[in-house]
């Protein structure tokens, strides 16, 4: 019986156009006898400037929705996640070679683990990558670890949301991603870090684009008074699972 991991991408248009670049990181990726991965791109509305850079493949599926930010098109699509695992790709992201295999083995090694991240490398717009210092040690995460560090170093994560590979029925249980405009995915995995534990890689699992139209680079996304909105229910959030003692794996005492 094939077991799948499903790729979860939610995409405008504005970044439409990677998608090629992100399908062919996946046809890269090499996965033990018995495994294969599914894409499920969401787009975030109902244009038609998405679908004409939807790879055609059958193991890619394409929807699309009313406009409520990546986190809602990313959690809307988790309908279709008929797989054990998934694991987020934004569409102007890259795969490195490997980086899925070994999320997989991390987390079928282990089933302590809820989850798992990995080591990432900024892809320059003039195709060069650059790293940063400051990766945690390889290895098991324990619970709120990665919130700790965040509340201490300003609300930088130690390890990288976009890399995120996850247990699906944890992911279900949690909610999905955050409604909210931005930071929902540090949103959602803060909340794991509370309730299970996780895993770093050392070894790069994701190349995470740079480029002007990337929301994350837009005005908004810093304002004081939303970003302070967003941080503050963010660790609200986190603190409450942690404080309500929901654990994963579910203890049988």
């Amino acid at each position: 019986m094939t077991r799948r991991i499903i790729i979860v991408t939610a995409v405008h248009a504005p970044s439409a156009h990677f998608l090629s670049d992100a399908y062919k990181s996946l046809c890269e990726q090499e996965l033990p006898e018995g495994w294969e991965w599914h894409w499920l791109i969401q787009e975030d509305g109902q244009g038609d400037k998405v679908a004409p850079h939807v790879p055609q493949d059958e193991r890619v599926s394409f929807r699309q929705g009313r406009r409520g930010g990546p986190g809602v098109a990313r959690t809307i699509a988790l309908a279709h996640a008929d797989g054990d695992y998934v694991k987020v790709l934004d569409a102007d992201d890259q795969l490195p070679p490997g980086g899925l295999a070994r999320d997989l083995a991390a987390l079928e090694a282990d089933p302590s683990i809820g989850w798992a991240t990995s080591r990432v490398l900024d892809l320059l717009p003039d195709g060069s990558t650059a790293g940063f210092p400051g990766d945690p040690e390889p290895g098991p995460i324990e619970r709120g670890e990665v919130l700790d560090f965040w509340k201490a170093n300003n609300f930088r994560a130690s390890v990288h949301p976009a890399t995120l590979f996850v247990r699906r029925d944890l992911l279900v249980a949690l909610g999905g991603w955050m409604a909210l405009p931005a930071s929902e995915d540090t949103g959602l995995l803060l909340a794991l870090n509370s309730v299970a534990r996780g895993w770093f890689s050392a070894e790069v699992g994701l190349h995470y684009r740079k480029w002007e139209g990337q929301a994350t680079g837009q005005t908004a996304h810093v304002d004081p008074a939303e970003r302070d909105a967003r941080m503050a229910v963010v660790e609200a959030r986190a603190r409450a699972l942690d404080f309500f003692q929901w654990r994963y794996p579910v203890s049988s005492d």
